[in-house]
């Protein structure tokens, strides 16, 4: 017959990875067993060389049975982390991604400023033309009618791209 975690119950029972790891009985009301199963020994093995079982004990058996499940999560999260970066942990991969968003945005804000450059130097070489974003030749591309409504001087837009460079760049 077997527990609610999926363990047997009775003497036979093959104890979780925790007790394993720590050479001992695996009993009833082992409060490991549901969280570091027989068959993953290695989650275990890196939560136990970074917070130590006596600690990983104690904070299981303080917090509610509901909230354990999320706190092994966490732990185990923790441990990894801690493992592939021993100074800075998950906070060196947080730190990294941050990273990676400031750059991407800055990206995409030169990117856009590019956009408006174009879409002005367009709008100034129908100009030079004679030819007005909203005459019926030029009325159907997206761009003419983005730019229809546009009727500061040439030097306002450059001062906008520039500020708006200038903005993504802080």
């Amino acid at each position: 017959m077997k527990t609610e975690n999926g363990r047997k119950q009775g003497g036979g029972a093959a104890p979780c990875a925790a007790c394993k790891l720590l050479r001992r009985r695996c009993g009833e009301e082992c409060v490991f067993a549901p969280y570091f199963p027989a068959d993953q020994p290695h989650k275990f093995a890196n939560v136990h060389k970074v917070f130590g079982a006596s600690n990983v004990n104690k904070m299981l058996q303080e917090l509610p049975i509901h909230q354990r499940g999320d706190a092994v999560s966490s732990l185990v999260y923790e441990a990894n982390a801690r493992v592939r970066d021993p100074v800075y942990g998950c906070v060196g991969a947080i730190s990294s991604l941050q990273q990676q968003i400031d750059t991407l945005q800055t990206q995409l804000a030169l990117a856009q400023a590019e956009v408006v450059h174009l879409r002005v130097r367009q709008t100034a070489s129908f100009s030079n033309y004679g030819l007005s974003p909203t005459s019926p030749s030029n009325s159907g591309s997206p761009s003419s009618r983005l730019m229809g409504s546009q009727s500061r001087p040439m030097f306002e837009m450059d001062m906008a791209v520039d500020q708006a460079i200038g903005d993504s760049m802080w």
